[in-house]
């Protein structure tokens, strides 16, 4: 596994220069996102509310929305409760917390502009706070319609990849570093380009580098993407990972990174899509189950449930 000769691209070490991975660290996550933690900005910056909204998942962000419409009407009503029993009129109810339920519905009459009329603000300070909560409502709802309109039109690409990344048979007595992939969603990708970078930790006079090398593939690019596509890195000769073990690769914590280029025919813009694998992802001596059958018509069915099939196979010399 002597790589020294070999010449490193800089332009391929991902930003990360020689800082090596510790503790299976990789520098992209399974997720595509940047594994790296960022300190020591301001915390307006830091917060950076606009960007965690738009690319949070639909569970966190219904939570966020409903959890900051509760706070708003708990807060409003609070107030209410606070000016005294005459400052809402039509409430129902003598006790405490049937002057809060009153005041906690008509707060979400107000702050939705609804107003059903039942009840209604009694003086000049319960008017003001109702009048200040209907903009704060007309802001807050338009926000919201905002952030929901960029989730669903910020183009990206919905890639499924395999779990597992296999040294598998190719070709004659040769062996294949292979995964694949497949669009889960029903949009065309075309023009798509795949790279591959394959990343090791080496002793370098006693301190530990980082090395980088592009892996050369059957097929860097596809035209278009219609069932699923098996990335293919040949084993030969001029492979970096030829005369690795698979304790070679837990020692080097050898990780393959990928980076997926292609056009969404849907909205015309180019998407991207990122993903990892570490040596604990490696799965040697086996091969993938094909993925599609047809129908009765004749029709080419694609199972994405069985993206992740493979199985083992003899020994590969």
């Amino acid at each position: 596994m002597d790589l020294k000769k070999r010449k490193v691209n800089p332009e391929d070490d991902l930003g990360f220069g020689k800082q090596p991975v510790m503790k299976s660290q990789p520098v992209i996550n399974k997720d595509g996102s940047i594994n790296v933690k960022r300190t020591g900005l301001p915390f307006l910056n830091t917060l950076n509310s606009y960007q965690n909204l738009i690319t949070m998942s639909w569970t966190r962000f219904w939570l966020v929305v409903l959890s900051g419409y509760m706070v708003a009407n708990i807060a409003f009503a609070c107030i209410y409760v606070a000016l005294g029993p005459d400052s809402l009129d039509g409430k129902s109810g003598n006790t405490l917390f049937d002057h809060f339920m009153d005041a906690f519905f008509f707060s979400a009459q107000t702050i939705s502009t609804v107003g059903y009329g039942h009840i209604s603000p009694q003086g000049m300070i319960a008017n003001s706070v109702a009048a200040m909560e209907s903009m704060i409502g007309l802001l807050a709802f338009a926000l919201a319609t905002g952030l929901l309109y960029g989730r669903f039109s910020r183009p990206t690409a919905k890639i499924k990849y395999s779990e597992k990344i296999l040294i598998s048979p190719y070709l004659e007595n040769k062996r294949g570093l292979m995964f694949r992939l497949a669009n889960v969603r029903r949009n065309i990708l075309i023009d798509l380009e795949m790279e591959v970078l394959f990343s090791y930790n080496e002793e370098v006079n006693g301190k530990t580098e980082r090395k980088f090398f592009p892996l050369e593939l059957e097929r860097r690019s596809v035209s278009i993407l219609t069932l699923n596509w098996t990335v293919v890195h040949p084993i030969d000769d001029d492979s970096p990972i030829k005369d690795f073990s698979p304790e070679d690769f837990e020692r080097s914590e050898v990780v393959f990174s990928v980076i997926l280029k292609t056009f969404d025919d849907t909205f015309s813009q180019t998407v991207h899509s990122r993903t990892t694998y570490t040596y604990k992802d490696m799965v040697w001596d086996a091969k993938f189950k094909p993925t599609f059958d047809r129908d009765e018509d004749g029709r080419v069915m694609l199972h994405l449930e069985t993206i992740d099939d493979y199985e083992m196979v003899g020994k590969i010399v």
